[in-house]
C-alpha cells in the first residue's frame, strides 16, 4: 500500500508532469546551442568540420572585419525598417477589425489569416511573378507609358522588404488586434463625452493601452525578419546579403563551421541585447500609462 501511494505521489508531482517537455527542450534546444557555442571556439578547417584545438580567432575576425560588421548592421537595420513598416500598416487594420461591427467581419479575418495557409516559398514565387523585370508590374507600367525601361523591383532590398512585409504582417496584426479587443470601448466613449476629439481619445487612451500588443508584435516581426533565409534568397538572390544568408554560406559553401557558428552567436547576442533594451523601454512607457 505504501509503495502504491508513493508511486501515485510521484505521478502527481508537477516536476514529473513537465519532465517530457524538459527533455525535449534539452535535446532539441539546449544541446544544439551548447554544440554551437563549442563549435564557435574550434579551429576552422576546410577539409573537415573543425581542426584540433580551440581559438578566439573566429570572433576576432567577425568583430574586426568591416565586411561582417556591415552585414550585421544591415541585417539589424533591415529588421528595424521592416518592423516599422509592418507596424504602420498593421495597427490601423488591427484597430479597424477590433472596432468594426459588420457581418463581413469574418471575411476580413479570413483575408488576414489566409496568407498563412500558403507556404513561404509559394508566396515568394507569387511576388517573383509580379516583381520580375518582365513581370506583371513592369509590363503594366510599360503599357501605360509610365516607364520606358525596366524598373528593378527584385534582387535588391526593395523586393526583399516587400516579401518580408507581406509574409510577416499578420504576425503584427494579430497581437495588436487581441490587445485592442481587450480595451473597453466605453473608455473612448467617456473621453468623447468629456470633450476629447476622436483623435485625442485615440492617442490618450487606445494607443497607450495597446502598448503590450505593440511590444509583442514588434518583437515577433523583428526576430522573424532578421532570421529569415528563404525570402532573401528567392527575392534578393545573393545580391542582398544578410546574416542568415552569410552564415549558411560560411557553413555549406566555404565549409567554415566554426566561423559560421561564431557569426550566428554574435547575431544572437546582438538580438538578445536589442530586445532586452526594447523591453526595458516599453516597460517604462507602460508604467507611465498605468501610473
Amino acid at each position: 500500500m505504501k509503495s502504491s501511494a508513493a508511486h501515485r505521489s510521484i505521478f502527481r508531482n508537477p516536476l514529473f508532469l513537465i519532465l517530457p517537455s524538459i527533455l525535449i527542450l534539452i535535446c532539441f534546444l539546449l544541446l544544439p546551442y551548447i554544440t554551437m557555442v563549442v563549435m564557435s571556439f574550434r579551429t576552422p578547417s576546410t577539409s573537415k568540420p573543425y581542426a584540433p584545438g580551440f581559438t578566439l580567432s573566429n570572433y576576432m575576425k567577425a568583430l574586426t572585419d568591416p565586411y561582417y560588421l556591415n552585414v550585421l548592421s544591415n541585417t539589424l537595420l533591415f529588421g528595424f525598417i521592416t518592423t516599422i513598416v509592418c507596424l504602420a500598416l498593421g495597427y490601423p487594420v488591427a484597430y479597424h477589425l477590433a472596432r468594426i461591427k459588420s457581418r463581413y467581419k469574418g471575411l476580413l479575418y479570413v483575408g488576414i489569416l489566409s496568407p498563412l495557409l500558403a507556404g513561404v516559398v509559394i508566396r515568394c514565387y507569387g511576388w517573383i511573378v509580379l516583381l520580375a523585370d518582365n513581370g506583371l508590374i513592369n509590363d503594366l507600367l510599360r503599357k501605360t507609358g509610365m516607364i520606358q525601361s525596366q524598373v528593378h523591383l527584385m534582387y535588391n532590398y526593395l523586393g526583399v522588404g516587400i516579401g518580408l512585409v507581406h509574409v510577416y504582417l499578420p504576425f503584427m496584426i494579430l497581437p495588436i488586434l487581441g490587445n485592442i479587443q481587450g480595451i473597453d470601448p466605453a473608455l473612448e466613449a467617456a473621453a468623447r463625452s468629456l470633450g476629447a476629439s476622436k483623435i485625442k481619445s485615440f492617442f490618450r487612451i487606445v494607443l497607450p493601452l495597446s502598448l503590450p500588443g505593440i511590444q509583442s508584435g514588434t518583437i515577433l516581426v523583428f526576430v522573424l525578419t532578421i532570421s529569415a533565409y528563404v525570402i532573401p534568397i528567392l527575392l534578393g538572390g545573393f545580391k542582398v546579403m544578410i546574416m542568415p544568408t552569410l552564415v549558411v554560406q560560411q557553413i555549406l559553401e566555404s565549409f567554415l563551421w566554426p566561423f559560421g557558428a561564431a557569426l550566428a552567436l554574435i547575431m544572437f547576442a546582438a538580438t538578445v541585447l536589442i530586445i532586452f533594451l526594447y523591453i526595458k523601454i516599453m516597460a517604462r512607457l507602460m508604467r507611465g500609462v498605468v501610473g
